[in-house]
């Protein structure tokens, strides 16, 4: 056994692995424990135990295990876009996907009965773990204002409300068209189709928070919105960096991956500001051996613990370190890549050279001698892989970031080889394919004249709307329907005031969706909760079974079928839902909406001619593990206007210092929790349990504000427009976080993040890369 492998037999004397099987603890109670155990191992196998064993439906659990993310039938796990193991040799599963799972298998309780018994008064005071634990909704619902309940209503007649409000705008625009990253590749297409259809391009959706930085840096540096690798070469990789991901709650399955790398000596880099588990070791449960001899094999060789903002500052220590070695080591840059496939090498060098260490060590928080042996082991390694999450891109500066690790991969020409790339981290099942298949508030006029070609439509030309600007819009009154398909809008917004004040000046907002949350509490004046089926459920339709299609965040694409019978007669599909609102709105259209539900594949021929990639769709999808979308850039076809890689020469940002007396506000998730889905108020990996309102804080900053273990505080944030926003009754927690920097949950603390605080470079809000003030409550209030 490796070292520290005895204490991995007492898991069942720690507080925080013992605490796995308890029930809650009393309210208001909480706890706090050291954990220094493996991600995964036996303490995710008890959670899983725990949460099967409470689970309303255990058998149906039980057999979930055997077909999430299987071939033959199975279905695609609607937690996050890790891809599946090609070869079959590993059970894709792992403790979050389980819990994703069981949440969404719930009985259908939220039906006529229960919205007769409440109103939405007063179920807007429950917590939103206790409205998501009602169960799934049951049948489709419309507000009554008179009551302040919602109350049945048909399908019919709930399309026919959609369609008469959307044709009495006297704009297609006045309308916006949101998706979370739950949705089918055929539910995004048939979506985009309807909205374009109907006239417009307001399409915000989750991309717009999370990885817009990434495609939009990725695009401007190679001519692709994607990563360029695959689980090959993970597996080939020398080393691989993960920067701003905590994997082990984020995406679980990759600690696999990360500890085959290990056992053939890749070397792990971790760039975070925390911490995490992932970081450190794991067991893998699958691996028999292992969790039976208690063995634990490592995820991390280096942890570089970056202030928040600074990975931009260290990336360019990184760089400057290899052009000051590539003077006496003619190995340390691949030249004749940077020759043949690059463009701009020359101003990037300069803008390096003019960087000085001072301000690289100033603004990462990383010792010079640090950096330099980081950009050492980088020189050292044959084959590197960059992946980063939203830990870089929810700033400022994120798209720069993400063209500054492409800057650091071409010095070394690892990019179109096996064994290297960069490769984004995405958090949603089929976020990637939301946006492949149309969601997009900006189309490229390539993809809306193959549309147009393909559909028979006329699709508008002109920019849509992203999230934070349709916010804005509906809160002057210019938009003034909204329609969600999936997520939990007012929930995963910032700025949630706003964001509900804008909601509830539609004339009309529109939910689809699987469970009871806060987006269905915060409505415009008319609402309807429209129930679809869950990813796990058999969408039966006139031409027999159906499946749906995902890609996963390398770009592959594969087919999802249903496991158990639908938990309510009443619910529809995505697709049937999207048709039956299109159809009620465009009822002169020429497009088979009701022909495209009968049989999926339908829809798959047209996305076959719409869609690059996407040729002879139907055959290629059922082959074993589906078929990779080409991405021209990992064979060196670089799509940009150079038709070269392009190196950016920017300077380093000067927003990383929040000031004298203030700290740096990042936001995050979790164990427990999945997006905005409350699990439960634990958080294992970082010894948290029965509390959510804290704040992580380093030792050093905690004295110099006086406050001890469990301190009440305010938070206040500063907007970049001069508002103040605070949350009250938060608790100061201690955790290993450099000076000057604090964490939180989201989405309790979205509501810091302004209207105002989003990056001029992405649209996107910036909620992790929050300036706070804290004040110490006095004693008793």
């Amino acid at each position: 056994m490796v070292e520290g492998d005895a204490e991995q037999r007492m898991l069942g004397a720690v507080p925080g692995e013992a605490a796995l099987g308890r029930g809650p603890l009393p309210k208001g109670d909480h706890e706090r424990y050291e954990y220094h155990h493996p991600a995964a191992g036996w303490g995710a196998a008890k959670s899983v135990g725990h949460v099967l064993l409470h689970s309303p439906e255990p058998l149906d659990g039980m057999r979930a295990l055997l077909v999430m993310n299987q071939e033959n039938g199975g279905f695609d796990c609607p937690g996050c876009a890790w891809p599946d193991d090609p070869t079959g040799l590993h059970l894709d599963i792992c403790e979050n996907g389980v819990k994703h799972v069981t949440w969404e298998m719930s009985p259908a309780k939220a039906g006529r009965d229960f919205f007769a018994a409440h109103t939405v008064a007063e179920l807007s005071n429950w917590t939103d773990h206790d409205l998501e634990d009602v169960g799934r909704l049951a049948e489709p619902m419309a507000y009554d204002p008179g009551t302040d309940k919602y109350v049945p209503i048909s399908w019919d007649d709930a399309f026919a409300v959609v369609g008469r409000t959307l044709r009495g705008l006297d704009s297609p625009h006045r309308a916006a068209f949101y998706t979370s990253g739950r949705l089918s590749n055929e539910a995004t297409f048939l979506y985009q189709l309807w909205v374009r259809e109907f006239g417009t391009n307001n399409l915000p959706d989750c991309s717009n928070m999370c990885h817009e930085a990434s495609g939009r840096g990725l695009t401007a540096a190679i001519g692709t919105g994607k990563g360029t690798t695959d689980l090959s070469d993970w597996e080939q990789a020398d080393a691989i960096w993960l920067m701003g991901d905590n994997a082990a709650t984020n995406a679980p399955r990759m600690l696999t991956w990360l500890a085959e790398a290990d056992r053939r000596g890749a070397a792990l880099v971790h760039v975070n500001p925390l911490i995490e588990a992932a970081s450190r070791r794991t067991i893998v449960p699958h691996e028999f051996v292992d969790m039976a001899t208690f063995h634990t094999t490592r995820t991390g060789t280096r942890n570089v613990q970056v202030r928040i903002g600074g990975d931009l500052a260290l990336l360019r220590g990184v760089a400057k370190a290899l052009l000051e070695t590539a003077g006496h080591d003619e190995a340390a840059l691949d030249r004749e890549f940077i020759e043949q496939h690059t463009s701009g090498f020359d101003a990037y060098r300069s803008a390096v050279e003019e960087t000085a260490w001072d301000d690289i060590v100033r603004d990462s928080g990383i010792a010079e001698a640090d950096i330099r042996a980081l950009a050492q082991s980088y020189r050292d390694s044959e084959r590197t892989v960059i992946a980063w999450c939203l830990g870089l891109t929810q700033h400022e500066h994120g798209v720069d970031t993400v063209r500054e690790i492409v800057n650091v991969l071409l010095l070394r020409g690892n990019i179109g080889r096996p064994g290297t790339g960069p490769s984004p981290v995405r958090g949603h099942s089929n976020v990637q394919g939301n946006r492949t298949c149309g969601i997009d508030h900006r189309p490229s006029a390539a993809f809306l004249d193959r549309l147009a070609s393909a559909c028979g439509i006329d699709p508008p030309r002109e920019h849509g709307l992203g999230t934070v600007a349709t916010i804005e819009a509906m809160r002057r009154g210019d938009v003034t329907v909204f329609v969600a398909l999936g997520g939990n809008f007012a929930l995963a917004a910032p700025d949630l005031p706003a964001t509900a004040e804008a909601l509830r000046a539609c004339e009309l907002t529109v939910q689809v969706s699987t469970k009871l949350n806060r987006s269905h509490l915060v409505h415009g004046r008319q609402a309807l909760i429209l129930p679809c089926l869950g990813r796990t459920e058999r969408d039966r339709q006139a031409g027999g079974e159906q499946g749906i299609t995902v890609e996963d965040s390398m770009a592959m694409v594969h087919i999802s079928f249903g496991m158990k019978d639908p938990v309510s007669p009443h619910l529809r599909s995505e697709c049937a839902v999207i048709a039956g609102m299109a159809a009620a709105t465009l009822p002169g259209s020429r497009t088979p909406w009701t022909a495209y539900i009968e049989d999926y594949d339908r829809i798959r021929d047209t996305m076959a001619e719409a869609l690059d990639g996407f040729e002879d769709f139907n055959a290629r999808v059922r082959r074993p593990h589906g078929f990779r979308l080409a991405q021209p850039a990992r064979e060196r076809d670089f799509r940009t206007p150079s038709g070269r890689a392009e190196f950016w020469a920017g300077p380093l940002p000067s927003d990383v210092d929040p000031g004298e007396g203030r700290l740096m506000l990042t936001t995050i998730r979790s164990h427990d929790q999945f997006n905005t889905t409350i699990y439960a108020n634990d958080d294992r990996y970082r010894g948290l349990r029965g509390l959510r309102t804290v704040i992580f804080l380093n030792e050093a900053d905690m004295r110099a504000r006086g406050l001890s273990e469990w301190d009440l505080i305010d938070v206040t944030a500063i907007s970049r427009d001069g508002t103040r926003r605070t949350v009250h009754g938060y608790r100061a927690v201690t955790h290993p976080i450099p000076p000057g920097c604090a964490a939180g949950y989201m989405p309790e603390l979205n509501v810091l993040c302004g209207l105002a605080d989003v990056s001029s470079q992405s649209e996107q809000p910036v909620t992790k890369h929050l300036v706070i003030e804290i004040t110490r409550q006095p004693p008793g209030s």
